[in-house]
């Protein structure tokens, strides 16, 4: 194991410092979302030095935001009451540019998309009144929904992504256990759906690892794999790894992160509480997927004791982010 040390932090203030949920490159900066409903922007080579803007939004509790134009610095977060926000961050902006809401009563966003060609912001909510639903909007025709599907999902919808190069096509992930794959051009709810995937335990993330094949990882850390270009009966996977906790030594998994540049491939942020370890596992493809175990990287001492939430690498500055429940970001990089 190749390990990394850490290299700057930012702490945040309290005598209960809020969790640090998720961190969000653009180029104007390293965004975090965390449990006291900010949204705080830094400096990716001065984190220590606290963030440069910082934003209280109105969501009560903040779940989640997603970069909407990486290059245009503009953000979208979401929340408990069913509002999405769009951010400009860069230095000129003063607060959020526009807003929509899922519907008149309040629906717990759970999960969040965005496609910068089609304007488009997808949510997935929370299961409310035995419906949990999945609302898209074209952000240039104003407040209402292009399209809202109620039936995709039996359960809280966890995780939404978009195709690499398809974006009509949308991910979804559930803890009904299932990852469906949509057609949004499609209205009728009975033919939306063009491929299911049965993933059998609560799902935690899935999204793309290319143009036709996907991941999936469930609450209880079970990873498997699915390809669009097979048609496999009752939507099993092409590669099961089971429960991958004994596999790659850890005890959660934080996420997946698709490898960047159209390399077939992902990283998988895995750690340990009782070791105080993070790790960056490498998931790549020969004649099958499998764990580059031999090019595993650590981030000794990590979080402590604390859950790692988010990380995020940026591969040509050889620097890795980390962000946690103890409220912390951090930098690391290659000892000197």
């Amino acid at each position: 194991m190749y390990h990394l040390a850490g290299a700057d932090e930012y702490q945040f203030p309290g005598s209960t410092p809020p969790y640090v949920l998720d961190l969000i490159p653009l180029a104007s900066g390293l965004a975090s979302i965390s449990t006291d409903g900010k949204l705080s922007l830094f400096d990716p080579l001065r984190i220590g030095a606290g963030p440069k803007r910082t934003f209280t939004t109105s969501h009560g509790n903040l779940t989640v935001a997603r970069a909407f134009d990486t290059a245009g610095c503009v953000l979208a977060t979401a929340g408990e009451n069913g509002t999405v926000t769009l951010w400009d961050l860069r230095d000129s902006a003063t607060g959020p540019q526009a807003s929509v809401k899922v519907g008149s009563a309040d629906a717990n966003i759970m999960s969040l998309a965005c496609d910068l060609s089609t304007q488009a912001l997808a949510v997935g909510t929370e299961l409310a009144d035995y419906q949990a639903s999945i609302v898209i909007w074209d952000i240039r025709n104003g407040p209402t929904p292009k399209v809202r599907y109620n039936e995709v999902h039996s359960d809280d919808v966890t995780e939404l992504n978009f195709h690499p190069t398809n974006p009509h096509i949308l991910l979804s992930g559930s803890t009904d256990g299932l990852v469906n794959v949509c057609d949004t051009r499609i209205e009728d709810e009975d033919e939306v759906v063009i491929q299911a995937f049965n993933h059998g335990s609560s799902v935690h993330h899935a999204g793309f690892l290319n143009d036709t094949e996907v991941y999936a990882i469930s609450h209880d850390e079970k990873l498997a794999l699915y390809d669009l270009a097979e048609a496999r009966e009752a939507g099993s996977a092409t590669r099961d790894f089971g429960d991958v906790r004994q596999a790659i030594n850890c005890q959660y998994v934080a996420n997946v992160l698709p490898k960047s540049g159209g390399q077939a491939g992902g990283v998988i942020g895995a750690g340990s509480q009782d070791s105080e370890m993070f790790q960056l596992v490498h998931l790549t493809k020969g004649k099958d997927w499998a764990f580059a175990l031999d090019s595993v990287v650590g981030l000794p001492g990590a979080h402590g004791s604390e859950i790692v939430r988010g990380f995020c690498v940026f591969d040509e500055q050889q620097v890795v982010y980390t962000c946690g429940e103890d409220g912390k970001i951090r930098a690391w990089r290659p000892p000197a």
